[in-house]
């Protein structure tokens, strides 16, 4: 086998080198179950990772590209790399990798599919009619991943604010309708022909200031010393009164698993408004597989150890039936 992932500089950003971590994780699991599994890194160099892999024919490719040379709008490159050279590989296929983590045509494909994702304007309707987007909002990169660029200042509660941040955004960005409220994820997991949800988890925002943005951002996920990192604890256990609004994620999680024509395994991203009513943030296919991830958290408390969740999605990336499409 093959662990394939992006190549990371030694000056990366711990949301980067969080990927050798996650091949690290991967390759021992692999390792464990008696697989021979050869880790390699792929560049913008296709035709090199082309060649490499030609040579060293795996029977599957496990994929953990989530970028390459940097940028996030590559995250698809290496499993259309795949489906051309017709090796099998875990997880979600190209197209369903592009429409999850392009987060403009993920919206566009939720608001088809009646999934209820929150009202957005793209950057340049925003600048010139700031009017068109539902205030507060808060500011995205279309195709950045795990909070990156998102902090407390992406939030902006006026039009002159929104007007202004419109202008001075770099980058391929979007504003989206801020949802105050709670935040739940909730994980996929493909076992036979059926789709099993992980138990789901809730990030609760502990004492924070009222004037404070209640996002997972970019400290939340990767500054182990900041405010934000130690006041967003997660929590798997419920209230009685919660399991309308828990059979309801996953409802709605099980759509867009199946509008996304999504494989493997995948995580949900959900706001819930002060009024009780789920929104869809993102659609996270092929979500962190480190030992400290959300996912992985969530796999443990239904049963898996890291070596039965491994060959779940390998088990499914070989079994499967033709990759599922987007609809």
């Amino acid at each position: 086998m093959v662990v394939l992932h992006q190549e990371v500089p030694h000056t990366a950003g711990d949301d980067e080198q969080d990927t050798l971590v996650q091949a690290a994780f991967v390759t021992e699991a692999l390792s464990a179950l008696g697989f021979a599994a050869t880790v390699l890194p792929v560049t913008l160099n296709l035709e090199k990772a082309a060649r490499e892999l030609s040579a060293l024919r795996p029977a599957l490719v496990f994929n953990l590209v989530e970028s390459l040379g940097g940028r996030g709008e590559f995250i698809a490159a290496a499993a259309l790399l795949l489906e051309t050279l017709g090796l099998p590989f875990t997880g979600a296929s190209a197209a369903a990798l592009f429409l999850t983590s392009h987060k403009l045509a993920a919206k566009d494909m939720m608001r088809r599919a009646d999934i209820p994702t929150p009202p957005w304007s793209d950057r340049v309707a925003a600048r010139t009619a700031a009017e068109t987007v539902p205030l507060p909002a808060i500011i995205k990169h279309v195709w950045e991943h795990a909070s990156v660029g998102i902090t407390d200042s992406a939030v902006v509660n006026t039009p002159d604010e929104l007007g202004r941040a419109a202008v001075a955004a770099q980058g391929s960005v979007f504003f989206e309708r801020y949802i105050d409220g709670r935040e739940f994820n909730i994980g996929l997991l493909e076992t036979g022909k059926e789709i099993r949800m992980l138990p789901p988890a809730e990030i609760c925002f502990t004492d924070y200031p009222d004037d404070k943005p209640k996002i997972v951002g970019y400290e939340a996920k990767w500054l182990p010393d900041s405010f934000e990192f130690t006041h967003t604890p997660v929590r798997h256990t419920f209230a009685e009164k919660d399991a309308p609004l828990l059979q309801e994620l996953e409802r709605i999680a099980r759509r867009a698993w199946h509008t996304f024509g999504l494989s493997g395994y995948a995580r949900i991203d959900f706001r819930v408004d002060l009024s009780g009513r789920p929104w869809v943030l993102e659609v996270n296919a092929n979500p962190c597989l480190a030992p400290d991830a959300g996912f992985f958290k969530a796999a443990a408390r239904a049963g898996y150890t890291r070596d039965t969740l491994i060959e779940e999605i390998v088990r499914a990336a070989l079994n499967g039936d033709e990759r599922k499409q987007p609809s």
